[in-house]
């Protein structure tokens, strides 16, 4: 069966039972045009057309789906790898384990020079204790000067350390209860 696209420009040969009677939505290769495209009947004819006759197409019977057995997948057989995951050359690239295979193989961990590494929960709350008491230590030992020169900064003060006195007192007497 040949079939002619929309735009004029390409024919296309199609096997005769590919279409079909209910048509089928076919693309032009040539220009990207979409259509249905339903059977064609060819007439070849080699002598002149005296009278035009009436051409009947037949419906073609409707063949069964026939069901296709289904494939079973081929499993690849895995890739070997091409160094051990326990090997030395590949610790010590992957991991920076160097296996030291002199006595009694002695693992040695390779640390960088160049990390730094950070000071950790308790030590920064150590740093910062150290920071505040230091902190309220020289604020009381200055608190005269600092009121001499901002007035207004003297209720601030007294408050803060009633509020320090007040929280001593909490501690020692939640210490001594237990």
């Amino acid at each position: 069966m040949i079939i002619t696209c929309n735009c004029g420009e390409k024919k296309f040969k199609l096997p005769d039972n590919s279409i079909p009677p209910s048509g089928r939505l076919v693309q032009c290769g040539y220009c990207g045009l979409k259509w249905k495209q339903f059977p064609v009947d060819e007439i070849i004819n080699t002598r002149s057309i005296s009278s035009p006759k009436k051409v009947v197409s037949r419906p073609q019977p409707v063949q069964a789906k026939i069901k296709k057995p289904k494939k079973i997948k081929k499993t690849d057989p895995k890739k070997t790898r091409e160094i051990s995951l326990y090997s030395p050359e590949y610790l010590a690239k992957k991991h920076g384990i160097k296996i030291n295979q002199d006595n009694n193989k002695k693992i040695i961990k390779n640390v960088d020079d160049n990390k730094n590494y950070g000071l950790g929960f308790y030590s920064s709350i150590i740093i910062l204790t150290i920071f505040l008491i230091s902190f309220f230590g020289i604020l009381n030992l200055t608190k005269d000067i600092v009121i001499f020169y901002y007035p207004f900064l003297e209720s601030y003060i007294a408050y803060l350390y009633e509020t320090i006195e007040n929280i001593k007192i909490i501690i020692t007497d939640f210490l001594s209860v237990y």
